[in-house]
């Protein structure tokens, strides 16, 4: 049975969702859930259903005196409605398990809600608005924690308050030279707002040195809480990342590339597990910009590359997060190497952080393997800056990134499941963990054999130019990938003591930004209130000198060393010296 259109558009998701928020804090907890997870899965039926005709314009309006579309409905929003409704079903199931407070719940699903609306938004001005709203939304999802979350909750705030203001000066550049906010009369943002754009919408992307909120945020909530944050905030960036700059370009390819090797780098060097996770966010997000930057040289199978690994990325990051978040919410322990042997005692919970690790490293036969291997070979075809085996830069950069991501699999699982023996006797996963974990490993498998990865191609953008070129499983694919995984896995135990050392000694930008940051605040403070504290002072001080030359001119006068005899009564000495005082006075204020 075919659903009217009509129908399916009548409500958008992110109304369903915040009606749902709202179920969760004013019925009983298990009811609330229920009703939670029913919305995410409706908003997941519905984009599933619209894929079939249903794309188009809608709600489209005015507001403001403008022309905006609060609806949107094409091949890439689809794509995000679906993987996003798929994992908040997941993820609603998952905070259940784990004993998350309905407000952790409420707030996850305003935070969803307002990322349907970034994605579903058909222009730049809807975009913003929704776009500012899941800056709010999240930093309450953060902040609910409390302890160490409500700081690390500000500084998240301050970072995407910034980036919000650089984004809506761009939409108000791009509005100014095109005179439309719409998607559809515009192919992106105006070149006018390139840098306001790039800057303000690279902050979520977490780009190198504008990155420090992500690991010091995601690792601080309740675990339930971080698996939402670690999927929407930085995916829906580079969702809009592409909707800024359709036409790709070299400089975002390139700087992708260093992404992925930067947060493989700093994730190696990590033993806080979600710290580590959250590194490998910005290496991964590096993957998907690589992709949407190659557009410019390689086309549409570099979109879809890029779109086919942000939506793994989706599943198999939230995949980790749950794995990591089980161990952290039975053991209490937040240090992987205070851990060790856990996969005899959580075997659940061993097998899908196995998924997990196999999916982003590229495993064959895991989803991964098919988008990174996509990317990757978009990249075979820039010889840009040529270097070893006659391969260009971001070729090797992409590369090393792979390395690395397999290093911090290796060491992550080593050190949580294997390392010494086991001093910790936790229970496993829950049964709605437990849930929540097998849907998104089932998709990161569903989606990478060889016999069911073409659905994948099927739900991506441009399907029919791409998928006649797409040859995952071919011999060059299978040694490219071996030979990645024994150089990752040689590679961590040739490097282990020296990874060790640069752990303790190596720092990140956040040990200088957050410090600088604190006392450039806290210095500008005193600067301020001292400085008017020094005018008030002087002011005061010169009326009081007025006052008193006023009241004894002849005192005055005698200090001044001028001796003159004033009569009694008000002569016109005392009138000419009160009014000059008067005068002076009104002019330093004035100034």
């Amino acid at each position: 049975m075919t659903v009217p259109t009509s129908l399916l558009t009548a409500v958008p998701p992110y109304v369903l969702l915040a009606f749902a928020a709202l179920a969760v804090l004013a019925l009983p907890r298990r009811a609330g859930h229920a009703v939670a997870a029913l919305a995410t899965a409706l908003t997941f039926a519905q984009a599933v259903l619209l894929g079939d005709g249903g794309t188009g314009a809608h709600l489209a309006t005015t507001f403001l005196g403008f022309d905006v579309v609060f609806f949107n409905v094409d091949q890439f929003s689809l794509l995000m409605g679906v993987v996003v409704g798929f994992l908040a079903t997941a993820a609603v199931l998952y905070a259940y398990g784990s004993e998350a407070p309905t407000w952790v719940t409420a707030f996850a699903l305003t935070y969803v809600a307002t990322t349907f609306g970034t994605i579903y938004a058909g222009d730049w001005l809807t975009l913003v608005f929704f776009w500012e709203l899941t800056a709010v939304t999240s930093t309450l999802l953060v902040w609910q924690h409390g302890g160490e979350a409500v700081r690390a909750g500000y500084r998240y705030a301050l970072f995407h308050g910034t980036g919000g203001t650089l984004l809506l000066a761009a939409v108000v550049v791009h509005f100014v030279n095109a005179g439309t906010f719409l998607f559809s009369e515009t192919a992106g943002i105006h070149p006018a707002a390139t840098v306001l754009a790039a800057v303000g919408i690279g902050i979520n992307c977490g780009f190198i040195f504008l990155h420090s909120w992500l690991p010091d945020t995601y690792p601080r909530p309740h675990v339930a809480a971080s698996v939402f944050l670690s999927v929407f905030t930085t995916k829906t960036a580079a969702y809009v990342m592409y909707r800024a700059f359709p036409e790709g370009g070299m400089w975002l390819a390139y700087l992708g590339g260093f992404m992925a090797v930067y947060g493989a780098f700093f994730a190696l060097l990590q033993y806080d597990p979600r710290r580590l996770l959250s590194y490998h966010i910005q290496a991964q997000l590096g993957y998907m910009l690589a992709g949407f930057g190659l557009a410019t040289v390689v086309g549409e199978f570099a979109v879809v590359g890029g779109f086919a690994h942000l939506f793994n990325n989706v599943l198999y990051k939230s995949l980790l997060f749950m794995a990591v978040g089980v161990v952290v919410y039975r053991t209490g322990v937040e240090d992987i190497r205070e851990m060790g042997g856990l996969w005899r005692v959580m075997p659940v919970t061993f097998l899908v952080y196995v998924v997990g690790a196999a999916s982003i490293t590229a495993v064959p036969g895991f989803n991964g393997f098919i988008s990174k291997g996509m990317v990757i070979d978009s990249a075979h075809e820039v010889h840009n800056y040529v270097l070893l085996l006659d391969r260009g830069l971001l070729w090797w950069l992409l590369i090393l990134g792979g390395v690395g991501t397999f290093m911090s699999f290796i060491k992550l699982g080593y050190y949580v499941f294997f390392h010494g023996s086991a001093t910790l006797s936790p229970d496993d996963a829950t049964p709605f963990q437990t849930a929540g974990m097998l849907l998104a490993a089932g998709a990161c498998v569903f989606f990478g054999t060889p016999l069911t990865y073409g659905f994948l191609v099927d739900l991506m953008p441009f399907t029919a130019e791409v998928a006649p070129e797409l040859h995952p499983y071919s011999t060059s694919h299978l040694t490219e990938s071996a030979a990645l995984l024994v150089s990752g896995f040689v590679g961590f135990f040739a490097l282990k003591r020296p990874l060790g050392w640069l752990a303790h000694h190596m720092r990140d930008v956040d040990a200088v930004l957050f410090p600088a940051a604190f006392y450039l605040g806290r210095g500008s403070v005193w600067g301020v209130t001292e400085l008017w504290a020094a005018v008030d002072r002087a002011t005061m001080a010169l009326a009081g000198a007025a006052m008193r030359t006023a009241s004894h001119p002849r005192e005055a006068l005698s200090r001044a060393g001028v001796d003159v005899e004033i009569r009694a009564g008000i002569g016109r000495s005392v009138l000419f010296l009160t009014l000059a005082a008067g005068v002076a006075l009104f002019a330093f204020l004035l100034v």
